[in-house]
């Protein structure tokens, strides 16, 4: 670990994941909470496709798996063994020749291998839902080759999960499928973990999964192709899953926005979806990016860091790594909140949250082209790959940072905002992000001149008030402009005091 100039530790992390679909080496950059992937590679061994006949991992899987992994032991060539995380799951912990498997990787690629158990499995997985929305509650599913994890999860952290031999491996992969025989299978697996972990809200992780919602998002137009944190309703989950349990094989493969890696098996993760929505009751769907590799990195961070909020923390590391000031962003939350804590909230109990992030947010446009920085802080924020967010946050925020730097109200990708955010919220990003601009021009960027004035909001009026001997800052026409702006967006009289 390090440290940056402004104290944030800072380091990298590599975990290499022995599933048994794929094996996959993720490199992180990890600043404070903030997680981001700066490198993933994997190669879809199968190490578990024999499991159920043989009882050992696929001959031919064990030899791309060691393969890779010997790319992989030169990549990660010079780093400290404690920055390294070799995990493996379902396959090598049912294989008889497991222990043999993960003795050979040892002696060929000096990679120590940790082998989950179901239980590990679970929490870690339920713990990377968590590192990725700390707000999630119901239950998490993890969908890997041969075996499906559940856990419940709520505001205190994850409880004790279970493994279910769910897999696609498990149920027959890569065989055609069988779906009255599969689905009875399913059944009798699930069937007495049901009432357990019945839930209206599924977090759902795993590749194969996160197609089928990419998947959804295609038939339905959707259009802001984001698979973490995407929301698939009860109808909506039942209907791709039955959809591709019915597909051909060339239907599937015709299909441009599945991985054709992963047709072979794609039937039977539907056929499992299909299952938990009906039998758990679930209501709601949301896929989450994050799972496993995730959770093994928020479990080594220390608890402090561990309960800070990803997202704010992503927009401090996001402007930080472009030289910007740090500590303006909380200055400007400080000076925003007793005004907009007055109004009524949008985001149940996140717009606080959002309020913050937008702040670090604010000077994201800073270094670029004063004529396209608007259209430019927008995109970024739209797509940036943050954690903790949903996808009417993120519009939330983009329309915050494209509003911080014009006074227009036509933000880029209009129809993608008004598919994915309310009017109402529409609205309060404007205001929010006028909020911004008034606060970054009234005191020309300087915290300390921001605690010298205040801005209040009073029955009908929004009153602007500066300490006593700090009147002048409250001068000038640019200033009048902003926070006329400001209270005509907000529908208040303008009042400085």
């Amino acid at each position: 670990m390090w440290l940056r100039a402004d104290n944030r530790p800072e380091r990298q992390a590599a975990v290499v994941d022995l599933g048994s679909n794929s094996v996959r080496l993720v490199i992180y950059r990890i600043e404070g909470r903030a997680i981001w992937t700066v490198f993933n590679e994997k190669a879809l061994a199968g190490l578990g496709k024999d499991l159920p006949t043989t009882g050992r991992l696929s001959a031919e899987g064990v030899e791309v798996a060691m393969s890779a992994l010997r790319r992989f032991r030169t990549v990660l060539d010079g780093w400290r063994a404690e920055d390294i995380t070799v995990a493996a799951t379902a396959a090598v912990r049912e294989a008889v020749d497991g222990p043999a498997f993960v003795r050979r990787v040892r002696e060929e690629t000096g990679l120590e291998v940790r082998v989950l158990t179901g239980v590990e499995e679970a929490r870690y997985a339920a713990t990377g839902v968590i590192a990725g929305y700390p707000a999630a509650q119901g239950v998490v599913g993890d969908l890997g080759g041969s075996s499906l994890e559940l856990i419940r999860v709520n505001g205190s952290g994850p409880s004790e999960g279970v493994s279910l031999l769910l897999g696609p491996f498990a149920l027959g992969a890569p065989r055609a499928l069988d779906i009255d025989r599969t689905r009875r299978a399913i059944d009798r697996e699930l069937a007495p973990v049901a009432q357990r972990f019945a839930t209206d809200h599924f977090h759902a992780v795993g590749g194969a999964w996160r197609n089928l919602a990419l998947l959804h998002m295609e038939l339905a137009d959707y259009p802001l192709r984001i698979a973490h944190q995407y929301e698939m309703s009860r109808s909506d989950a039942l209907d791709v899953a039955r959809f591709v349990e019915r597909q051909s094989r060339s239907s599937l493969e015709r299909m441009q926005k599945l991985s054709k890696k992963r047709i072979e098996t794609l039937p039977y993760s539907a056929l499992v979806l299909e299952a938990v929505v009906e039998r758990l009751g679930v209501e709601r769907v949301t896929i989450s990016a994050y799972g496993v590799r995730e959770g093994l990195l928020l479990e080594s961070m220390p608890p402090d860091v561990r309960r800070q909020d990803p997202l704010i923390a992503g927009a401090e590391a996001a402007a930080a790594a472009r030289g910007l000031a740090q500590d303006l962003g909380p200055s400007l939350e400080a000076w925003l909140t007793p005004a907009f804590s007055q109004l009524p909230p949008l985001f149940g109990g996140r717009d606080a949250v959002l309020l913050a992030t937008a702040c670090r947010l604010a000077d994201l446009g800073a270094r670029l082209h004063p004529d396209h920085r608007a259209d430019i802080a927008f995109e970024q924020v739209l797509r940036a790959p943050v954690a903790g967010v949903s996808h009417s946050e993120r519009a939330f925020l983009a329309c915050v940072a494209f509003s911080r730097h014009t006074s227009s109200s036509n933000t880029p990708e209009a129809a993608t905002i008004n598919r994915v955010l309310s009017a109402e919220r529409r609205q309060r990003a404007r205001a929010l992000g006028a909020a911004i601009r008034l606060g970054c021009d009234l005191s020309g960027r300087n915290p300390h001149l921001l605690e010298k004035s205040s801005l209040m909001i009073h029955a009908d009026q929004m009153v602007i008030t500066a300490g006593a001997g700090w009147e002048d800052v409250l001068q000038g026409e640019q200033v009048a402009k902003r926070a006329q702006t400001l209270a005509n967006t907000l529908k208040l009289k303008l009042a400085f005091a």
